[in-house]
Order: structure tokens, then C-alpha cells, then sequence
């Protein structure tokens, strides 16, 4: 069921004036549909749920500026695809990096110029593991030397699956940043 426009524009007013009434009523119009919108994209309810939170959370985040030249269902139907899009894309990155990634901590497969350079990269590896947040490094360490899936880490540390998969992705950012910048410096010797 839509707003009708008329009602729709009262909304968008009343929603950039930071009524949160206004917020509320758009969120429980939109937020079942949104999610199984979402969920048919990735197949996974707590990436669905987190894809339609973030999505609210910047709408209201963003309330004075927005811009919607369509209806609400239509804008908010976009931003889930459009999230949904990023989130797959950056899956796919993240995915390349930790392929690279355990290509080099499994079987050195990391292609520098001599000896010196592969050691002194090995090292700053171990040293950023090393300097990982506890919680995080003891994650990162289980997925990646023990190979034990998120399920199985979440079961040994007594954490939920979400967040195990939030720990790793996040110390896959954190040593990609910082071994780029390594690689790059190398590259400019």
C-alpha cells in the first residue's frame, strides 16, 4: 500500500523538519517490504535487516537535504538496491583481498622483487596481525590459520556468527590498508 502524494509531500516536509513521527510512519509503511527486497538480493536476513537499518539510519541522518524527485517507495526501493550493489561489490573485493591474502600467508605466493623485500613484507604482515585489537586478531587468527568457519569461531569464543564475520571483514580492511601502503613503498624502492 503507497502514501498518497499529497501525503507524501506533508511526509518529506514533516520528515525534513525532524518530526519523528513522520520518520516513524515512513519506516513501519516501507520497512517489511524493504526487507524482503533486500533479502531477495542476498539471500541473507541479517545482512537484509542491516542493509534496511542503515538505509532508515541515513535517511534521518540526511533528512534536511533530501532530495526525492520520486515517490517514497520508489527512492527508498533505489537506495536498498543501490546498497545492495555496494554491499556485493565490496564482498567481492574484500573476497579478492583475503584469496591474496591467504595465497601469501599460506604458500608465500606474494610476488616482490628479491628476498629481502618478501622477509621485510612477512614481517610487517605478522606485526599488524600482531597489532590487531585483541578480539579481532584472535578471530582473524582462527579464520585465517585454522581455517575454522564463522560458525565454528562463533561456537569457541561464545560470540554470535554476525559478529565474527564483522571482526574479520574488518581486520581484512584494516591489514589491506596497511599493507598497501607497504607494497606501494616497496614498489617505489
Amino acid at each position: 500500500m503507497s502514501v498518497p502524494a499529497s501525503n507524501e509531500n506533508d511526509l518529506l516536509f514533516k520528515l525534513r523538519q525532524g518530526d519523528e513521527r513522520a520518520f516513524a510512519e515512513i519506516y513501519n509503511q516501507y520497512k517489511g517490504m524493504l526487507f524482503l527486497h533486500a533479502y531477495r538480493m542476498v539471500q541473507d536476513a541479517d545482512e537484509a535487516h542491516d542493509v534496511v537499518h542503515e538505509l532508515f539510519a541515513s535517511l534521518w541522518s540526511k533528512r534536511e537535504n533530501l532530495e526525492i524527485k520520486t515517490s517514497i517507495k520508489a527512492y527508498l526501493y533505489n537506495a536498498v538496491k543501490n546498497r545492495i550493489l555496494d554491499f556485493i561489490a565490496h564482498q567481492k573485493v574484500v573476497s579478492r583481498y583475503v584469496d591474496s591474502l591467504d595465497n601469501f600467508v599460506e604458500k608465500g605466493e606474494f610476488y616482490v622483487d628479491d628476498k629481502l623485500r618478501e622477509k621485510e613484507l612477512e614481517a610487517t604482515i605478522a606485526m599488524e596481525v600482531s597489532l590487531l585489537p585483541e578480539k579481532m586478531r584472535e578471530v582473524f587468527e582462527l579464520s585465517r590459520n585454522f581455517n575454522y568457519s564463522h560458525k565454528q569461531i562463533a561456537e569457541i569464543l561464545g560470540i554470535s556468527d554476525k559478529t565474527v564475520k564483522k571482526q574479520v571483514a574488518n581486520a581484512v580492511k584494516i591489514l589491506r590498508n596497511k599493507i598497501n601502503a607497504v607494497v606501494f613503498i616497496f614498489s617505489a624502492l
